[in-house]
């Protein structure tokens, strides 16, 4: 005992602060820069004036929307902090921040609600390997005891939740905590530091239980301690406190801390937690596998386009020193020249001249990189270390600007967006005319469109995307079309009979012919399938054309005036006029639908299926996430568009789904002629 954790790991660290939304992760940080001196006052969030508000959608909507950088110092060491969002919709903004810190402060508080959320963020530092603490916030307000809590709040942990702080109560308020390590209590002063104090006779047996309950999950890494305890010895502090070190960076447990940070409560026990147990540089370069060496090698965390200093990549310094306007190497081989190195602080940027192993600083106009990559001085680069998957996107709309005039200004400034977010997903519908953007959720496109109309001053509209209906048919038609025309000169001649029939549904387009005798030339038949086909890019109803088949069985020719063209025009005029013959009718596509959610709101989940056309195939327990379920169920895509909204405000914004194209079904009665009209068709 007392070796196991080695000597203090000295150095810069990076602490991200992750948490369940408006569990106080922005609060927190605000009292932690605070504390350390790098902001005159503690501001509280309802201000709209903190470190992480600022930018106007973060004011707005009075919620971290981004992940938030700041440095300061404490105890002659630099700590950077990174604030990340609460909110599922902004959650991918938090995953390549993880990959590169060294430990995670997990923000919670004693709300079952919160513990679905509280579960998805520790299992994602699960996935990773990041060493995490957890501060249970706001201890004044609750009503439960710790201990009580802890053991609401530990099916959300993989590992065991350490409690190391009780805390101390007078005439049923708190006004401090108890430290089990130190056996030490502390008095709480608002905004201040706390007063040391004796542990008060009255909660002596109280402390001393939680104290053993501590030291008894410790014992389970440690056969010396069990033995001390199993001996009733009293072990060393100075072994206590290497077990607790060692078995944070193990990731054996999660440490628990309480405080109120509104008041700035428990705030420098975190400090000095995350100074003496965290690990340092070296241990996240060994989790990301980065290679040993002499090479400088730099992991991006996230992209920012400023208004004034163009793009910044805030990046992690894994090994080595960067200087200002070094030249650094993509994975790919291409490179890029630093252009200014900054430490953060909020928006505001202190530029430095160079850069150590374990800083977290901003690299400025690294135009070709994006957040995630792994640069490196090592010509040709080396292999990334990182690979960011965001999640399916759950929310899309149709954008457009205003004017025509901003159509490239628009493109540009979306591009930008996606650098910043790569979980933000853009494509073109070419059978729409659309450009669609797809995101995690109605407030994460709510965001980006006013930051297209704010920061970039682009003026947009939006609407849904449009459903990718089709149509087919259900008879059999033969039918004749003859293009004849002459104008002077040679004239245009192209005559054709084809028969058109439908198909089994999923069999796509058939073209064959059974042409004899020469009746048309085989050099004009492909011109008869171009035609055809170019009729089937819209039918009737106006929607493109499946699951037919069309023969080439008669027609006839003109020695000169028959032409490529002609006969397509011939074939369309026969598919224009034989189509309305065969009883076409309109398709929609039907998706596979998986929805995961918390076990207990399963049965909400599985009561608006059926509201929205959906047919319930059936509910499992979430293989691997104790209180979660999957749903599986087929629902047509018309209905799909704001699904997310109604699932999040069954679960408390944590359900999630994907889906994928399944078949295609005919859709007859109301809603087919709803989807006609909006097409410009008459039902």
């Amino acid at each position: 005992m007392g070796t196991r954790a080695g000597e203090r790991r000295t150095g810069p660290k990076c602490i991200a602060i992750v948490g369940p939304f408006a569990s106080g992760k922005t609060t927190l940080l605000e009292a932690i820069l605070a504390r350390t001196g790098a902001i005159p006052r503690q501001n509280p969030v309802s201000s709209g004036n903190t470190v992480s508000d600022h930018s106007p959608e973060a004011r707005a909507h009075a919620m971290s929307v981004e992940a938030t950088f700041a440095t300061t110092e404490f105890m002659d060491e630099q700590l950077t902090f990174v604030d990340c969002p609460g909110s599922i919709e902004f959650s991918f903004e938090a995953e390549p921040v993880l990959a590169a810190c060294d430990i995670a402060v997990v923000v919670a508080e004693a709300d079952a609600k919160k513990i679905p959320a509280l579960q998805l963020i520790m299992r994602k530092l699960d996935d990773l390997g990041v060493p995490r603490i957890m501060f249970l916030n706001k201890v004044d307000k609750a009503i439960s005891g710790v201990r009580d809590t802890l053991k609401m709040l530990q099916p959300a942990s993989s590992v065991p939740l350490l409690l190391r702080q009780i805390p101390l109560r007078k005439n049923g308020v708190v006004i401090g905590s108890i430290d089990l390590a130190l056996e030490r209590a502390y008095i709480y002063r608002e905004y201040a530091e706390s007063e040391t104090a004796q542990i008060p006779d009255d909660d002596k047996a109280r402390e001393l239980e939680a104290r053993f309950s501590m030291l008894e999950t410790l014992a389970d890494h440690d056969d010396q301690l069990m033995e001390q305890l199993l001996e009733e010895i009293e072990p060393p502090k100075d072994a206590i406190f290497d077990d607790l070190a060692a078995d944070l960076r193990d990731g054996a447990v999660t440490p628990v801390l309480i405080g109120t940070a509104e008041k700035g409560n428990g705030v420098l026990r975190l400090l000095k937690t995350i100074r003496h147990d965290a690990p340092d540089i070296e241990a996240t370069r060994k989790r990301l596998g980065a290679p040993d060496g002499n090479a400088t090698v730099v992991q991006v965390m996230k992209t920012i386009h400023t208004a004034h200093g163009g793009k910044l990549s805030v990046s992690r310094i894994l090994s080595r020193q960067l200087a200002d306007a070094s030249e650094l190497f993509l994975s790919n081989g291409a490179s890029a020249k630093v252009s200014g190195i900054y430490r953060m602080l909020g928006k505001d940027q202190t530029k430095l001249t160079s850069a150590k192993a374990g800083d977290t600083v901003a690299l400025g106009k690294l135009d070709e990189v994006t957040t995630g990559q792994t640069l490196s001085s090592a010509k040709g680069g080396i292999k990334p270390l990182v690979t960011l998957m965001p999640p399916q996107p759950v929310f899309a709309f149709a954008l457009r600007p205003k004017e025509r005039k901003d159509e490239v200004k628009m493109s540009a400034a979306i591009q930008r967006l996606a650098e910043e977010d790569p979980s933000l997903s853009l494509r073109h519908n070419q059978d729409s005319a659309e450009t669609v953007l797809s995101g995690h959720g109605e407030m994460h496109l709510r965001v980006v469109r006013e930051r297209l109309e704010g920061k970039n001053q682009i003026p947009v509209e939006g609407h849904p995307p449009a459903v990718p209906y089709r149509e087919t048919i259900r008879k059999t038609a033969q039918q004749r079309g003859r293009h004849k025309k002459q104008s002077g000169g040679h004239g245009q001649f192209g005559d054709v009979v084809i028969e058109i029939k439908p198909l089994s549904r999923g069999s796509g387009f058939q073209f064959t012919d059974t042409i004899t005798g020469g009746a048309v030339p085989k050099t004009y038949i492909q011109s008869v399938e171009t035609g055809v086909r170019d009729y089937l890019k819209s039918g009737p109803l106006g929607f493109p054309v499946v699951d037919v088949a069309v023969n080439l069985s008669d027609g006839s020719y003109h020695a000169v005036d028959s032409s490529d063209m002609a006969f397509q025009m011939a074939a369309k005029l026969a598919m224009k006029e034989g189509m309305a013959a065969c009883s076409p009718v309109l398709l929609e596509p039907i998706m596979k639908v998986e929805i995961v959610t918390p076990s207990d709101a399963t049965s909400r989940i599985i009561a608006l299926i059926p509201q929205r056309r959906g047919q319930i195939l059936g509910y499992d327990a979430r293989p691997g996430w104790p209180g979660w379920d999957v749903v599986e169920a087929t629902m047509p895509q018309a209905e799909i568009g704001d699904l997310i909204i109604e699932l999040r405000s069954a679960t408390a914004g944590v359900a999630s789904y994907r889906a994928s194209f399944d078949h295609m079904a005919e859709l007859t009665g109301r809603l087919a002629d709803e989807a006609l009209n909006a097409n410009g068709k008459a039902a």
